[in-house]
Order: structure tokens, then C-alpha cells, then sequence
């Protein structure tokens, strides 16, 4: 099955979703990640003494490591303003996550919640992003798409992780879908976080390698899962069963 990752910022996609994504290549899906913008105005980009445009080709050539330790099957990363995004006429934002979608035609797009996890603008635009353009692609008669989800953190996670920023999260009742992650997967996603030599510093304030064995936690778009799903997949094949390969 196709699973397309839209996220706003290079190590977005490793920053907790890295397992889970190591997980779902390795049971045969195709998972492809698309990055809004090239994340040149981290200000990590100081203490290496790079402008903002060297340090986003810093970063998305430390992406393309990061693709091949997931094993993703397509990265494509845009060159929207880092840091920018509500800026932006959201039309533009929205054109560009829709040429996306229409190209790799997944079965279940994921981005961030309504909470952005860490409330950055550019998280939230994100989310408005992708849920109007999922929409609007379904009324359109984008039969592919048949969920939308949006990776989150419980409290008991969030609680363990000191992060530099103060992390928001979804109620249990708001998370459809939990699913585990094998030791294997937390070395794919651990591996994924070195692949950030640049941002190494940022990784290790915030904690996130000691969340990474943890289950990874989902809302899903207009459904209502109790008890929650075990995997993002379950119940698209029609009969309940998990999905492998291409739909």
C-alpha cells in the first residue's frame, strides 16, 4: 500500500515517526515522504556559519541519507520559506501538496495534528494544508485516498521527553491507531536521526532518541476507533485484513 508522509521540515520525519515508517517498509508498503521546505533557517545554521540557502542543501542532502536508511521509496523535498509558511498565500502551499498527492496517489496521507506537536506555525499550516487538500481531492473523485491520518504523542509520552519546546499532545480518546515497533525498527529509526550530523545538537536537547521504542500513536481524520487500531492500514483492504503492496 502507498503511505505518503507530508511533513514541513527536514528530521520532521525522524522525529518520532522513524520507526514506524522503518516498520511499514518493512512489511512491504511503499512510503513515501514529501518535505515542504528545505529547513535552512534552523538557527543551527549559526553555529555552523551557513547562510540559509548552504544550510537547506546541507540538510536536504542529509535527507537523501535519511531516505535510503528508511528505505523510502520517493523523497521529494520542496523549497518553500523555512520558517515561512504562513506567510504564504496558502493556495500556493496547497498546489503544491496536491500536485504531490495526485503523482504518488497514496491510500493514506499523514501529516502533523491540529496541535502541531510543538506549535510551530509551520506545523500548523501543515495540517491546514493537508486536510483541506485531502478533501478536496475526495470530493474531487480521488478514490485512492482512504485516510488521512495525523502522527501525535500521548500525554505518558510527551511527559517522558524533555524537548526544547513545549510539546502538545492528543487525548486518549482523540488517538485511532497505536502501533508497535521492533527493535529493528528503532535501530532503522535511530539510524535516520544520525543521518543529521548538522542538527545533532537539537536532536539530543530534545530527547527524542529515548521515545523512539515507544508505540507510535495516530488520529484519524473523521473516524473514531475503540479500541484503536494496531496498524494504520487495518480495515482498507475491505475485510479487516493489513494491506501489503500497491493499491
Amino acid at each position: 500500500m502507498k503511505i505518503l508522509y507530508i511533513f514541513p521540515h527536514p528530521d520532521d520525519e525522524s522525529f518520532g515517526p522513524g520507526p514506524v515508517i522503518a516498520r511499514q517498509v518493512r512489511e512491504g508498503h511503499a512510503v513515501h515522504l514529501l518535505t515542504l521546505t528545505q529547513g535552512g533557517a534552523t538557527q543551527q545554521r549559526h553555529k555552523h556559519g551557513y547562510s540559509i540557502e548552504k544550510m537547506g542543501d546541507v540538510r536536504r542532502a542529509e535527507m537523501q541519507d535519511v531516505a535510503r536508511v528508511l528505505g523510502l521509496a520517493e523523497l521529494t523535498v520542496l523549497d518553500l520559506p523555512d520558517s515561512g509558511l504562513k506567510e504564504l498565500d496558502p493556495r500556493e502551499i496547497e498546489a503544491a501538496v496536491a500536485a504531490a498527492i495526485r503523482r504518488v496517489q497514496p491510500a493514506v496521507a499523514v501529516t502533523y495534528p491540529a496541535h502541531g506537536i510543538s506549535g510551530f506555525p509551520d506545523h500548523l499550516v501543515a495540517h491546514a494544508v493537508v486536510k483541506r487538500v485531502f478533501l478536496e481531492l475526495r470530493d474531487d473523485g480521488a478514490a485512492y485516498l482512504r485516510r488521512l491520518a495525523f502522527f501525535t504523542l500521548p500525554p505518558s509520552i510527551a511527559a517522558e521527553t524533555q524537548s526544547v519546546h513545549r510539546l502538545n499532545c492528543s487525548t486518549e480518546a482523540e488517538i485511532d491507531c497505536i502501533m508497535a515497533v521492533e527493535p529493528q525498527d528503532v535501530e532503522k529509526g535511530q539510524a535516520a536521526l544520525d543521518c543529521y550530523p548538522t542538527y545533532q545538537e537539537m536532536i539530543e536537547a530534545a530527547g527524542v532518541r529515548r521515545i523512539l521504542d515507544k508505540p507510535a500513536h495516530f488520529e484519524i481524520f473523521q473516524e473514531n476507533h475503540t479500541p484503536p487500531l494496531a496498524d494504520l492500514v487495518q480495515g482498507l483492504s475491505g475485510d479487516g485484513a493489513q494491506v501489503r503492496g500497491d493499491i
